[in-house]
This record gives structure tokens, C-alpha cells and sequence, in this order.
């Protein structure tokens, strides 16, 4: 039986950051929740990071300023840091250790867990499957997330990230919800966020009408740099009662990462632990790991935890440890181009380095249409040798590409303009985003759609460009423009 220990220890061995040393301590365990008071008695949260020997590292969770070395008192609690979570959470706005933060009070009923979750047994892991639709066409249709999935948005800095987390928090649907049989709930985790991004993600919500069915854990900018470590555990813990518990379908979101690992870099170097990649730890990778295996499904249990972790790589780098790290753990990824932003095109996902390798698992028939992977195959393929043809039109020149690359060059402007692009409100259902996909395959000739069958072919193919020009007309064209340049 776990008790709360009587004994206090006064005075600290010093002060780094935002960690307390404190030496002459027993029976003190790793992540125990520890109680850290200063001279006027106020009351500061902590967890153990490290024991060695008599001495035990303490973080302390809303920072060490104020703290002395002589007068400070720690008591260790014995028990891990935990949280009261309940259904009630939905529609409230939180800090990151899980403190209201919209002058309501403090959750009641439901039941306290531990904030850092319980490991699920793979044995007992259901497969990702079913659709999620996020109303947002370049996702729903090309890189489409299914429940249980874990696909994260890599984005840049002073990319719309935040704009897009936004809008599919708003937009989030299960196609054919009637809400009573499949309930769906959405959690936001924002760490390192400046306040204006904090107002916005709540007016967003407020605005929509979505605010009723989403919960907000916001640790902005100017919060302790260990408070970012807690938010997104504190949301992965509310989102695992939901699912669990309560059978609800939950997707979580958690921008940004990049500030959670810079915290956790920070948290490392005050420990004088032996820097890896960039200075990051050489956990990192298990960190994350343990975060966002958190998500998924459970044979027997109706309800799914669906992840998009959202990260700003730093100078637009892929190879930086952060997305390459969660690259390995996640299936897929969603990445934000920075080309598209300056061409003003939203949201500024990239066609073909994203991917959402559990798609074929959670689209078709019995769950959005028939024609949904083949056409996001032919999309993909054909935007693909657009991108080719644009790379060897700035070598020779647009003027000398064969009329069938021409066709190619405006395919994907179309698919750009029509597909990719659209507003912040504007919220796409399945059938508008396959239709809208037909539309721009339609640019280019039958002959050219080798993805497609010609069942569907048939079914759904429409022209909507007359032919292009034949090899022999280029020159003439040409000639009555004033001939070859030099």
C-alpha cells in the first residue's frame, strides 16, 4: 500500500535550472511526485528524475525561481504524478499539468490516473483501421488518417501549422456519425506557444461551436520550460480515459514537438548527461516512443486514440533528429512545403514526400468509395512526373517541352489551385474531395490514367480539356511566333 511519507527534508544541495538536488534521502523512486515548499510555505509540484545514491534530482514543475538552497523543504509522497480526468474535461481549457485555465474549477468525479500511462500490451492491440475525416482534401484524399493511426505534420517556421491544427480540430468527423453510437472527441496540446496563438486556438474553437467537444492543454511560451514536458502526457491521459473508459473515439493533436524536445534537451544538459544528435539526449527516440505509442486500439474496446503530433523542423531540415525520429515511430508523415506558403497556397502540404502508410487500411468500399485509393495513386503519380517536367523546364525552358509535358505542367497548377488549396472554413466532405480529384485527373487524357480501370473509368472520368496539340503543330507554332531563339 502506497501512503504519503511524514518525513521532510529541509535544504537543498543546490539549484540548476529548473532541477533541486537533494541529498540524505531513502526509498525515494523514479517519476514519485514530490511536494517542494518555499519560504512562505506556497506549495510547488515536482517528480524525481534521478536517484543516486542518497541523492535525488528533483524537476521541479513550476520552475525554481524564488527557491533557496537553506530554507526549502521537499517531502516525497510516494506515489507517481497523476491527474483527475473525466468526460466532464470536454469544453474546458487546462494548463499543462492539467489546471483549469478558464476560471472553472477543478474536475470532479472520474478517476485519478498516472499522468505518464500505462504501457498497452501489443498482444492486446487492435489494427488501425476506419476512416477520419478532417474535411481538409490534400489529408482526406491523398494521405488519408484512420482511427488508431499516428501521422504527424512536419511543418517549418512561419509556416500556417498552427492555422491547419486549427482547422482540423474544427473539421474533425467520423463519416456517418450520428454522435450517440460513436461519440468523437478532440484534444489539443500546444507546449512553448506564444499567448497570441493560445487566443487564437481557443477563439477558433469558441467561434466554431467545436469548443463543446474538444479540451485544450495549453503551456505557452512563457510557462516553465517543464511544464511542455508535462502537457502533452497530461492530454494523452484525459484521451486514454476517454477511449478506454468512456468508448469514445479521441484524436489527439500536439504542437509543437520541436519545443517538447528542446525542453527535454534543456532538462538533459542541467543533468550534465552526455549530449547525442544536436545535443539532444540519447533517449529521445524512446522518449517520443513512449508518447506516442500511447495512441492506438484495443481488442474489445469500441473506443481509439488517433495521433497527430505536429513538429517545425528547424530550417525546413527533414533529417534533423526530431522528424527523423518520429518518422521512425509514426506511420507516415504530413510535410508542409514552404514553396506553397509563397505561392499562397493552403494548407502547404507537399504532395509527394507526404505519406500515410495505414491509408489502404481505412478507405474504399465500406468506408468512403470505391475509387478512392485508385484515384489518390493516379493523383500521385501524375503529379510526380509533373514535378519532373517543371525540374526540366527550368533547365530548357518551358517554350521546348513536348506539348504532352505542357499538359503535365498544367495539371499541376490545377491540382494545386482546385485540390490542394482551400479556405480555413472551408470544410470538404469525402465525396467533394474524390469529385474534386476526378476533376483535375480529367486534365489529362485517358490514355495517360494507367492507375485507373476502365470500370471506373467509365464511371467517373470527364474530360475537361480539349486535346494538346500534336508534335507536328509545336513547330508550327513556333515558327508563327518568330521561330527558334537563340
Amino acid at each position: 500500500m502506497i501512503t504519503d511519507r511524514p518525513v521532510q527534508y529541509v535544504g537543498l544541495t543546490r539549484l540548476e535550472g529548473p532541477l533541486a538536488f537533494v541529498t540524505g534521502v531513502r526509498g525515494v523512486g523514479y517519476d514519485e511526485l514530490v511536494s517542494v515548499y518555499d519560504e512562505s510555505g506556497a506549495e510547488r509540484l515536482g517528480t524525481v528524475l534521478e536517484v543516486n545514491m542518497d541523492t535525488a534530482i528533483v524537476q521541479v514543475l513550476q520552475g525554481t525561481s524564488g527557491l533557496s538552497n537553506r530554507n526549502t523543504r521537499v517531502r516525497f509522497t510516494g506515489r507517481p504524478l497523476s491527474m483527475r480526468v473525466s468526460r466532464a474535461m470536454l469544453g474546458r481549457v487546462f494548463d499543462g499539468l492539467g489546471r483549469p485555465m478558464d476560471g472553472g474549477p477543478a474536475p470532479l468525479g472520474g478517476r485519478r490516473m498516472d499522468i505518464h500511462g500505462s504501457p498497452i500490451n501489443p498482444a492486446s492491440r487492435d489494427y488501425p483501421r476506419e476512416f477520419i475525416q478532417t474535411g481538409v482534401s490534400i489529408i482526406d484524399g491523398s494521405n488519408s488518417l484512420v482511427r488508431g493511426q499516428k501521422l504527424p505534420i512536419f511543418s517549418g517556421a512561419g509556416l500556417p501549422h498552427d492555422r491547419l491544427a486549427a482547422q482540423i480540430v474544427r473539421q474533425a468527423t467520423l463519416p456517418g456519425e450520428e454522435g450517440r453510437s460513436q461519440p468523437f472527441a478532440v484534444i489539443l496540446a500546444a507546449m512553448g506557444i506564444k499567448n497570441d496563438v493560445t487566443d487564437f486556438f481557443y477563439r477558433s474553437l469558441q467561434d466554431s461551436g467545436a469548443m463543446g467537444r474538444s479540451t485544450l492543454f495549453l503551456s505557452p511560451a512563457d510557462a516553465p520550460s517543464v511544464e511542455r514536458l508535462m502537457a502533452p502526457r497530461a492530454a494523452l491521459t484525459l484521451a486514454e480515459h476517454l477511449a478506454f473508459q468512456e468508448q469514445m473515439h479521441v484524436l489527439v493533436l500536439l504542437t509543437d514537438m520541436t519545443n517538447y524536445c528542446d525542453a527535454l534537451r534543456e532538462i538533459a544538459s542541467a543533468r550534465g548527461e552526455v549530449p547525442a544528435r544536436k545535443g539532444y539526449p540519447g533517449y529521445l527516440y524512446s522518449d517520443l516512443a513512449a508518447m506516442y505509442e500511447r495512441a492506438g486500439r484495443i481488442h474489445g474496446c469500441q473506443g481509439s486514440i488517433t495521433l497527430l503530433p505536429i513538429l517545425t523542423m528547424p530550417s525546413d531540415d527533414i533529417s534533423h533528429p526530431v522528424p527523423d525520429l518520429t518518422g521512425y515511430i509514426t506511420e507516415g508523415q504530413i510535410v508542409c512545403k514552404r514553396e506553397l506558403t509563397q505561392r499562397g497556397i493552403y494548407p502547404p502540404v507537399a504532395g509527394l514526400p507526404s505519406l500515410s502508410r495505414l491509408m489502404k487500411d481505412g478507405v474504399g468500399k465500406g468506408f468512403t468509395r470505391e475509387d478512392h485509393a485508385p484515384i489518390a495513386a493516379q493523383l500521385f503519380a501524375a503529379y510526380a512526373r509533373a514535378e519532373e517536367v517543371r525540374a526540366l523546364a527550368t533547365v530548357i525552358g518551358e517554350e521546348e517541352l513536348s506539348p504532352q509535358d505542357r499538359r503535365y505542367l498544367e495539371f499541376a497548377d490545377v491540382f494545386e489551385q482546385r485540390y490542394v488549396h482551400q479556405g480555413e472554413d472551408e470544410n470538404r466532405t469525402i465525396e467533394q474531395t474524390l469529385n474534386r480529384a476526378w476533376e483535375v485527373a480529367g486534365m489529362l487524357p485517358r490514355s495517360a490514367l494507367s492507375q485507373l480501370s476502365n470500370e471506373l473509368l467509365d464511371k467517373y472520368y470527364r474530360p475537361n480539356q480539349a486535346p494538346p496539340p500534336q508534335a507536328g503543330e509545336r513547330g508550327a507554332a513556333r515558327s508563327a511566333e518568330g521561330g527558334d531563339r537563340g
